[in-house]
């Protein structure tokens, strides 16, 4: 497993990858579904406590992939066998989200997390066996992944109490054995590819937006009395997910991995992105709910479920991608936008979704970049 070419051009997602990334969709289908059904029965801290724990799981196992293969992707037969391992981790992870986020049983996932973990730690020894230069790189990453798996698994014996302040003991750990492997020596991470993987992680969430926005379209084929309510649902939502595509894809990503800092800020900033973009589906699915008089909750706790969310994400790409290149104008545009969507909170009915989508609507506006026409056509005459 020798390093690839951190400038080689053209390169883009395998279908390797591609296929990694959907088994990623049962995982977090499942765990937004579960925040849903909390969130409708009136648990919302709860489910958004056990949500956030799990996406975290989900997450890193997904990131610690993809920065491996952007730098050491050789696609021979023990590669993909090793990917498939990978990938089977991810289907028991999934089996364990509702125990997880209802009960606090982390057994199931701790399994899964661990077949995830284990088949990157033998990639990582691939990596040491075959290249001397980045050979202590390799095996900080494969001795710090294994020690800390030992230590999930130790987690499992603590109380309750006990059990939930180590999760973020653990979390600190995992999240610095990057920082301590590639301070020896970084591996050689292609910026193009890498934002790429990125952007089509950030699709595959979206995509749960949209499977919500066409459940509100079904249930209104099924119910006359909230017809009108069920179809603003399913409108708003679409044009809120479209708004999240647009702002996220609105400027290139590569350029802001330029250093192991940067990239760090770039891959670890995306948990709070990623999230924020899981989540809203389930607060589609509760607007839902409450339009059906199907949900226990109402009022600011059923617009949390998805105003929040989405404002959460606006920021988030506002703050890693967009608030050092806008004027001062636009900046001020961008968070009133953003502020609208957080005064949904406070709207009845179905108007947080609305809400959510005008505000959408401002920030894409705010995001456009009307000079590229005149500077395209500049190029071209010149």
């Amino acid at each position: 497993m020798l390093p690839r070419d951190p400038h080689e051009p053209h390169r883009v997602a395998s279908s390797l990858e591609l296929f990694f990334d959907l088994v990623f969709v049962v995982a977090v289908s499942f765990s937004s579904l579960q925040l849903h059904h909390m969130a409708a029965e009136d648990h919302l801290g709860a489910g958004v406590v056990g949500y956030l724990m799990v996406f975290f799981a989900i997450w890193w196992s997904w990131m610690n992939f993809s920065w491996l293969a952007t730098s050491f992707d050789t696609d021979d037969w023990l590669y993909r066998i090793l990917t498939f391992v990978q990938m089977a981790g991810v289907l028991v992870l999934a089996s364990g989200v509702v125990q997880a986020m209802e009960d606090h049983d982390f057994t199931v996932i701790t399994f899964g997390y661990a077949i995830m973990r284990l088949a990157l730690v033998s990639q990582w020894i691939r990596v040491a066996m075959s290249n001397t230069v980045l050979r202590k790189t390799a095996l900080r990453y494969a001795v710090g992944i294994l020690l800390v798996q030992v230590a999930w698994f130790l987690r499992l014996l603590l109380p309750e109490t006990a059990g939930f302040i180590g999760f973020f003991v653990l979390v600190a750990a995992e999240i610095s054995v990057p920082v301590w492997a590639e301070s020896h020596h970084p591996t050689p991470w292609n910026p193009h590819h890498i934002t790429e993987r990125y952007g089509l992680f950030t699709l595959i969430l979206l995509g749960e937006s949209i499977l919500a926005s066409a459940n509100a379209v079904v249930e209104s084929l099924h119910t006359i009395e909230h017809l009108s309510l069920l179809m603003i649902i399913a409108a708003s939502g679409l044009v809120t997910a479209a708004g999240m595509w647009w702002i996220y894809f609105s400027r290139k990503h590569h350029p802001l991995i330029k250093s192991l800092q940067s990239s760090l800020t770039y891959g670890y900033f995306h948990y709070f992105i990623f999230a924020a973009a899981g989540a809203f589906s389930a607060g589609v699915e509760v607007a839902i709910d409450v339009a059906g008089g199907e949900s226990e909750i109402t009022g600011l706790t059923a617009a949390a479920t998805l105003n929040v969310p989405v404002a959460l994400f606006v920021a988030g790409i506002w703050i890693l991608l967009l608030r050092k290149e806008f004027s001062t104008s636009r900046n001020v545009v961008y968070l009133c936008g953003n502020a609208l969507i957080l005064i949904g909170l406070f709207l009845p009915s179905v108007l947080p979704v609305v809400a959510a989508a005008l505000g959408m609507i401002i920030c894409v506006v705010a995001t456009e970049r009307r000079e590229t026409v005149g500077n395209a056509a500049l190029g071209v005459n010149s």
